[in-house]
């Protein structure tokens, strides 16, 4: 099924909003769009929040109705990434896959962490610079297990199927041969990029080492499960704050009506242009490891 992605409000505001709609109208990008996007091939769908390059942190929505993208904010302020040595922004697209649930009232066992309640991440490796509300088909390559402020927070790495390069990857170490240091580039980039904010440095669980597909199909395994939890379709789990409201899931505890869907697409600020980004963003960062 093909979905559209509709911005509102204006952008580097917080009035910005990436909704997302279906043949039928507005939908939630991360209850109503499928996991899987081929069962026999085991690819997945992934919802493209931050394309490679740009600074500005957008996320979806998960406690709001619909769960539209929009931009983090910290103390009142949007939050943008900031550019750090040898990096300008995200430097793939980055994501996540819909209809999975890092859940917070779970201790993963290989972690020792709880889940940061949020959708699985991805980062999407090809060549192409996405656009953000892309629903790319993308195939697993790996995972980075970041532990961030005490929570675990998976890092897919996959790759579009459309891609020129994704026939030849299927493995880690076929991203090693074919892309020569984009791993250990990646992992860099978690570990420092809160640094200029002040931050620590993000710790990892497995020695910061890269885990296979196998290993990260039954991560996505397991966090479907729970989202599932999340909506009522199996047994029922604490929200966690978060919006559980579904239009197309058939059997899901918590619905909402295509025409309710509308009405809150609809009530969401017409698109504007914007001021511009924040002069921060173009700053540039040397950050010393301790």
């Amino acid at each position: 099924m093909a979905y559209t992605a509709f911005e509102r409000g204006t952008p580097d505001t917080d009035t910005y909003q990436v909704y997302f709609k279906d043949a039928n109208g507005p939908i939630s990008p991360m209850h109503d769009i499928p996991w899987i996007a081929n069962a026999e091939a085991k690819t997945y769908n992934a919802v493209i929040e931050v394309p490679r390059w740009t600074n500005a942190k957008m996320e979806i929505d998960t406690c709001s109705p619909l769960n539209p993208i929009k931009q983090d904010q910290k103390k009142g302020k949007l939050r943008y990434v900031a550019n750090s040595f040898p990096h300008h922004g995200y430097i793939w697209n980055y994501g996540a896959i819909p209809q999975t649930w890092e859940n917070p009232n779970h201790t993963d066992e290989n972690t020792g962490a709880k889940g940061d309640n949020d959708p699985v991440d991805i980062c999407e490796i090809g060549h192409r610079v996405a656009k953000r509300g892309d629903v790319l088909e993308v195939k697993i390559l790996g995972t980075l297990a970041m532990i961030d402020d005490g929570e675990t927070d998976w890092k897919m790495i996959v790759i579009d199927v459309k891609d020129p390069l994704a026939e030849k990857l299927n493995t880690m170490e076929d991203v090693e041969k074919e892309m020569p240091g984009f791993l250990a580039a990646s992992r860099e980039w978690f570990r420092i990029y809160k640094m200029p904010d002040g931050k620590p440095e993000n710790k990892f669980a497995f020695n910061g080492e890269y885990k296979d597909a196998e290993f990260s199909h039954k991560i996505l395994e397991e966090t479907h499960g729970f989202w599932r939890r999340l909506v009522g379709l199996d047994q029922l789990e604490d929200a966690g704050g978060l919006c559980p409201k579904t239009v197309t899931v058939e059997g899901a505890k918590f619905g909402i009506s295509r025409e309710e869907a509308e009405e809150v697409f609809n009530k969401s600020a017409e698109p504007t242009e914007g001021p511009g980004r924040s002069d921060t963003v173009d700053l540039w960062h040397y950050v010393h490891l301790q």
